[in-house]
């Protein structure tokens, strides 16, 4: 399983999602479920490519967490 990072587009709507492990690879959807569905479909696009140019498939992330707290 892929750590990916969804993050809200807070003045056009929906969401922008990027694979940490695969760079480069990057979608988006106007909800989060069809943001979800774009990104399974884009990493396997990005690992069948990496496959087919002969390349190594970088390993899965490590679970992370990270919560901080930011003053506005």
């Amino acid at each position: 399983m892929r750590q990916v990072i969804l993050t809200p587009d807070l003045e056009a709507g929906g969401y922008t999602v990027t694979v940490p492990s695969l760079p480069g690879c990057i979608s988006e959807g106007d909800t989060y479920e069809e943001a979800i569905a774009n990104i399974q479909d884009a990493i396997r696009g990005y690992i069948k490519g990496l496959e087919i140019d002969g390349l190594p498939i970088p390993p899965e992330d490590e679970p992370r967490v990270l919560i901080t707290e930011v003053a506005v």
